[in-house]
């Protein structure tokens, strides 16, 4: 199974000077121990669901575009991206300029987004849920389509552009990679068949994972899509530390059986990049040794 890395915080003592030098030393870690990638989340303000709004928070991809001078191997995306946050054909520009500066590393993490405090703060279009994921559709269209040899133009519902000219194009081969994030049984995993590399799922429980990864398949069934062309990751938000670690990697033994390739993990205290190298270094190896059931 492979490890990431997903940032959430950046209230770090001695904020805002402490948090370029601190997510720089998040990076290194993040390399060192033998993490694929490390992920930011995509918000104006701090999710006033878990701290206060006013906590310190990055733009995500400037945040990442900071990560790839400061990195040499993991990948780097947003889990994820709010598709009302960018016009698609600027948001494929933006992931396919970090892409070109770091070497091939880029991913597009992509979802419908909810939180509509900071949208309404900022003066950002909050549309409802339906129209959000009729965007989000024709986004993962547009992005495709920018990727792709088809530089004509794309006629939406939401979106008309006149060109899809996407130059320099990515490194990444065939493009960066896509993934999805959400658990929506009706329309996300369905896109995710029609459209995603990967998945992101919370890792709530076993038996709901189960569940959704069994929804996935029968979406792709039904789009003809091979089922393990996917690749299948959760985000763990639950408290790790020396203490628990085997604790942990029998967990993530159980989401393998399941399917699961991939766990994104989240540094806790203030000292994040310590923990990295502390808590998630001394397990990594065995992490890996961990093999995903087909």
């Amino acid at each position: 199974m492979d490890l990431s890395i997903h940032v959430i915080r950046f209230d770090w003592p001695g904020a805002p000077a402490s948090i370029a030098p601190t997510l720089a030393r998040v990076g290194a870690a993040a390399d060192s121990v033998g993490a694929v990638s490390v992920s930011l989340m995509d918000h104006y303000f701090q999710m006033d669901q878990m701290w206060p709004a006013d906590q310190p928070m990055l733009e995500g991809y400037s945040g990442l575009n900071f990560l790839a001078a400061h990195t040499s191997r993991v990948r780097l995306g947003l889990l994820v991206t709010g598709v009302t946050y960018r016009h698609p054909g600027l948001l494929a520009k933006i992931v396919t300029t970090l892409d070109v500066l770091s070497g091939g590393r880029s991913e597009l993490g992509i979802g419908a987004a909810w939180y509509e405090r900071e949208h309404r703060a900022l003066g950002v279009p909050f549309p409802p849920v339906a129209e959000r994921f009729e965007r989000l559709e024709e986004t993962l269209q547009i992005c495709l389509q920018m990727w792709s040899d088809n530089d004509g133009p794309y006629q939406g519902r939401h979106y008309q552009l006149a060109e899809t000219l996407c130059s320099p194009e990515p490194i990444s081969r065939p493009h960066p990679r896509i993934t999805i994030g959400g658990t929506g049984e009706r329309k996300t995993l369905r896109f995710v068949a029609t459209y995603g590399d990967a998945c992101n799922l919370f890792a709530a429980s076993h038996d709901m994972v189960a569940h959704k990864l069994d929804v996935l398949r029968r979406h792709c069934d039904a789009v003809g899509r091979d089922h393990s062309e996917i690749t299948k990751t959760i985000l763990h938000m639950g408290g790790l530390d020396a203490s628990n670690s085997t604790e942990f990697l029998r967990d993530m033994e159980r989401y393998a059986a399941l399917g699961v390739q991939e766990v994104h993990v989240v540094p806790h205290g203030d000292e994040p990049d310590r923990w990295i190298e502390t808590v998630l270094g001394p397990i990594a190896k065995s992490l890996a040794e961990l093999t995903a059931a087909p």
